[in-house]
């Protein structure tokens, strides 16, 4: 695998590292390249997540933190200087073999270190039963993008305050609980960060590819798109109905609805389930026109769903549609 160096830049935006993430898709001929990147206090959420649901903007512009959206899926997600983000980018088609392979990859160098990691849940690293890593992935024709955090430290407060409701008691009681589910890398090792980025690169790379400063401009006008207010804000206009639920292993799934005459006129689903396939096209699009009773809803859902939303299932969809 080969690591994708950058010609002297310095830190950058969140969203430059996410452009660059599709430019080395897109671009790069190697089968298997990573790459490691730090970012200034910003907020990243999910491609299905609504920013107002999950991000405390008030909190993030008095405290100097960015947003971003991501084209992954699953939550969101805060970072800071004192912290790590793992890409990488794989020829393998097979998303669900790409995003094991990727865990494992992890897993294993952390091992080496001396941490007794593992995986665990749809998408996390566990060490002991506190989460150190949260990850995603998507797919562009051809190559599969992985993407996560690597939580060494990170600032309680900030990390908190960005992503939940503030309030002095709210927040000093969210750090408390969020320290409980959490692990710090630095609590089970010697190695600063520097050290670990070193180590890390040293077991999964096995040369490099550097950038030019060409690329470096192509990467920025894809830049533009993840910078684009429609892009980091989404169209999301008012639904008749919302429908909520959490799904076990499949996520927190909101359904909105415009119905007219007991009949859907339009439909969204947003939240942190991990996205495989276009579910306008497949799925939400069926339910346009279709009277709210089981057997039509039944009649218009697709039976297989999973090949578009890791491991939700049809009588699962059915009943969040009708609200059972």
């Amino acid at each position: 695998m080969k690591y994708i160096a950058l010609p002297g830049l310095g830190t950058q935006r969140l969203s430059f590292y996410l452009a660059m993430e599709e430019y080395v898709a897109r671009t790069v001929s190697e089968d298997d390249c990573f790459f490691m990147w730090q970012v200034e206090p910003s907020v990243i959420f999910g491609r299905n997540q609504l920013i107002e649901n999950e991000v405390n903007l008030d909190y993030c512009k008095q405290h100097n933190i960015l947003t971003y959206r991501r084209k992954s899926g699953g939550g969101c997600v805060y970072a800071d200087m004192n912290n790590v983000m793992f890409s990488y980018v794989t020829s393998d088609d097979n998303v669900n073999l790409t995003y094991n392979r990727y865990i494992n990859m992890v897993v294993l160098v952390l091992r080496k270190l001396g941490v007794d990691a593992r995986g665990g849940g749809r998408n996390d690293i566990m060490i002991g039963d506190r989460k150190v890593s949260g990850n995603a992935f998507y797919h562009v024709p051809g190559r599969n993008i992985v993407h996560g955090t690597m939580l060494y430290d990170t600032d309680m407060a900030n990390m908190v305050g960005a992503i939940t409701p503030t309030g002095e008691k709210l927040l000093s009681k969210g750090i408390e609980s969020v320290r409980q589910r959490i692990a710090l890398l630095k609590d089970y090792t010697t190695a600063d960060l520097e050290t670990f980025k070193a180590f890390v690169r040293a077991n999964l790379c096995d040369g490099e590819v550097r950038l030019t400063r060409a690329d470096v401009a192509a990467i920025r006008e894809i830049e533009r798109e993840y910078l684009s207010p429609e892009f980091v804000y989404g169209n999301n206009p008012r639904y008749s109905v919302v429908r909520r639920r959490r799904i076990e292993g499949v996520g927190d799934l909101e359904l909105r609805m415009e119905i007219k005459n007991s009949v859907v006129r339009a439909a969204n689903l947003v939240g942190d389930f991990f996205l495989l396939g276009d579910i306008d096209r497949r799925l939400l699009s069926h339910l346009r026109g279709v009277a709210l009773e089981r057997e039509a809803v039944e009649r218009a859902v697709p039976d297989r769903l999973d090949d578009l939303v890791m491991n939700l299932k049809k009588e699962d969809f059915v009943s969040l549609v009708l609200a059972q």
